[in-house]
């Protein structure tokens, strides 16, 4: 007779749960998982998926205004929200209906119900119990809005994608990615764009360069950027809000958003109950092979806090099913992660900051390109593309790019292999550029700036 009824119950149906779920049972393994919302998690629902087709939707003014310089006689656009909103949502419904298909195929037992842990090995999930050899908690993060009067009137990122009406007037809260790439949207979509940052420079943790670029692209297309600005109280007033700042600005607008950042989401699955140990912020402390302070309990993804990217989660899903059921020899390198923010134009990065790179590197070489891309020298269009790479001069290589411009992140993958293949700058030279495009002036920029 068996001693559990699962060798492993993931709690969280997000993309690392997912992974981790498929693979254990590729493994031979008995795998439940148990997911309260929609399969897909924060990224497929609520994040990465639905925020970039609403990047793409965003576009197509500036698309329509361009058009004209290409000899394109269009029509002045007029933006319908429900269309974009009602397409978004079947796309994430057809999603949704994958992630059943592929965790139904490798034989993962789905129960829709929320699901915490009552005992060392036994789950509550909905209003029975199970039992698990090993436990999985994979239940992602949450928006987190800041305490100040009348924050029960703000919207979170997550809202945004169910209006019932877009607002003419929107005032984003945050300096973060989150933030950043929202008020591209709204701001691409027709909404007049506030932002107000607490801080001197948004995106903090990002290349200084890079921020200071993005901080003039974004006003550049109409985003109002207030910094060193705190919200001090939201109230309801006819026709709108009305938000007061600490310096006694204020402004009305339709919607505040709050892009202030994400919180763990541990609470409420009962793991400090059972001993699993929680750092201040809520997150769940993990070793390096994801174990928490209790050994058959292990954690992944933003729940854990480390890197908070839809691929690391994957990653490091595949990996707790390599270490449980495989061979154990799967390693998730956290070194030069690439990762992307869809603010416009877009940003695209892998490996450190300049001022991460200069205390590490002694003999730190920086390569830097400003330019106007090609099609906006017909489009008339006042953007700016910014390429930037870091050299270690005793060694030679290449050990961080970043980039601001159309389809970063596209560009910035390919980069990412070489750089963590330990590509040299001389590898950059010797590599023939594709002309015309952006992307080649990785291999010609051939002086140091810095």
């Amino acid at each position: 007779m068996r001693e559990h009824d699962y060798d492993l119950y993931v709690i969280g149906a997000g993309s690392g749960g997912v992974r981790a779920a498929r693979a254990s049972a590729a493994l031979g393994a008995r795998v439940a998982i148990a997911e309260q919302g929609q399969l897909g998690g924060t990224c497929v629902n609520a994040g990465c998926v639905p925020k970039k087709l609403f990047v793409y939707g965003s576009r197509f003014a500036e698309d329509c205004e361009d058009a004209g310089n290409f000899g394109w006689r269009v029509e002045t656009p007029d933006f319908d929200w429900p269309t974009l909103r009602d397409n978004k949502t079947r796309e994430i419904r057809r999603l949704n209906g994958i992630y059943r298909d592929m965790l139904e195929d490798a034989g993962v037992a789905i129960q829709v119900d929320h699901a915490a842990v009552a005992a060392p090995h036994t789950l509550r999930v909905g209003a029975r119990s199970v039992t698990a050899r090993h436990i999985l908690v994979a239940t992602g993060s949450r928006p987190r809005v800041p305490a100040f009067p009348g924050n029960d009137l703000v919207i979170t990122s997550d809202d945004t994608f169910h209006l019932a009406d877009f607002p003419e007037r929107v005032l984003i809260l945050g300096g973060g990615y989150i933030a950043v790439e929202f008020a591209g949207i709204f701001a691409g979509l027709g909404a007049t764009t506030r932002l107000a940052y607490r801080g001197e420079l948004p995106l903090r943790g990002f290349d200084e360069g890079v921020r200071r670029f993005v901080l003039d692209e974004m006003r550049r297309k109409h985003v109002d950027v207030r910094l060193n600005a705190r919200i001090a109280a939201v109230e309801e007033k006819p026709g709108g809000l009305l938000c007061r700042f600490d310096n006694d600005d204020s402004l009305e607008v339709d919607a505040v958003l709050a892009a202030t950042g994400r919180a763990p989401a541990s609470a409420g699955i009962g793991l400090p109950a059972v001993g699993v140990r929680l750092a201040a912020n809520g997150a769940v402390v993990v070793d390096d092979d994801y174990r928490t302070s209790v050994p058959h309990i292990f954690a992944i993804g933003d729940v854990i806090d480390r890197v908070a990217l839809t691929p690391v989660a994957i990653a490091e899903g595949a990996c707790v099913a390599e270490r449980l059921f495989g061979d154990g020899q799967r390693l998730v390198d956290y070194a030069a992660v690439p990762t992307a923010i869809f603010c416009q134009p877009n940003i695209g990065s892998v490996g450190p900051t300049e001022e991460a790179a200069r205390k590490r590197y002694s003999r730190l070489r920086v390569y830097e390109s400003r330019f106007r891309p090609l099609k906006h020298t017909v489009s008339g269009r006042d953007e700016r593309s910014l390429m930037k790479l870091l050299v270690d001069g005793d060694t030679d290589r290449v050990v961080a790019a970043h980039m601001c411009g159309a389809e970063a992140g596209e560009i910035i993958q390919g980069v990412a292999v070489a750089i963590n293949a330990g590509a040299t700058k001389a590898d950059f030279d010797a590599t023939i550029g594709i002309h015309p495009t952006a992307a080649e002036e990785f291999v010609t920029m051939r002086e140091a700036v810095r």
